[in-house]
């Protein structure tokens, strides 16, 4: 089992503070859902895990180890695949060659999204903003990360898509973290642990059946 965990974290914006010194844990395999409108501090949640902003207050612990200081890159070495909101893919590339960068075998992600298969010399930066997304997830399934986060994961895609993109992720072997507005539809009626969070700090914690409880 593979676990990532927030302790206590708070992570400031010059003299704003986004997050108010959160605890979260996040097991794997399994998914774990951030909610929140914008401006809740779940995105910041997410890139506080993965190294990409420093805190000011807290830990980052990984399977049992502080990581807190350990830089992005090298988390990304050790396993850890962080998919933006924006700026997922490389647009100066084509679809072919952002998928050279994550694995030779482009057969998984192309299984997984069909739709990229007549894409594939196309330049990402023309791709509408679902495709984009479909091939910034295909990078992430291609990668064998041991820890998945990914910000709105389905933005963008049509709702059978999205439904697909969430039996995607549900079925990783890796700790996957995603961060929503709402929770998906297709995700209400599993065993999915959510945190809940509203003007930086967590509001609910517990399994997708209790909310609205």
């Amino acid at each position: 089992m593979t676990i990532v965990s927030l302790r206590h974290a708070r992570v400031r914006y010059g003299p704003l503070e986004a997050l108010h010194g959160i605890t979260l844990a996040a097991p794997g395999p399994g998914l774990t859902v951030l909610l929140g409108r914008n401006g809740s501090g779940r995105s910041t949640a997410l890139r506080a895990l993965a190294g990409t902003v420093p805190l000011s207050g807290g830990a980052v612990v990984w399977d049992g180890a502080d990581v807190t200081r350990v830089p992005a890159y090298e988390r990304a070495r050790r396993g850890l695949c962080l998919v933006p909101e924006r700026q997922a893919v490389f647009g100066s590339l084509t679809v072919r060659e952002n998928l050279d960068l994550a694995a030779p075998d482009h057969a998984p992600a192309l299984d997984a999204y069909p739709r990229l298969r007549p894409l594939l010399e196309r330049r990402a930066g023309t791709l509408s903003g679902g495709e984009q997304r479909m091939l910034a997830l295909s990078r992430a399934l291609l990668a064998r990360a041991r820890v998945v986060l990914v910000d709105e994961p389905a933005q963008g895609m049509s709702p059978s898509v999205a439904a697909r993109t969430y039996e995607l992720l549900s079925a990783l072997d890796a700790c996957v973290v995603v961060a929503e507005q709402r929770l998906p539809s297709a995700l209400r009626d599993r065993p999915v642990l959510v945190y809940e969070l509203r003007r930086g700090a967590v509001v609910f914690a517990g399994e997708a059946s209790e909310l609205g409880r």
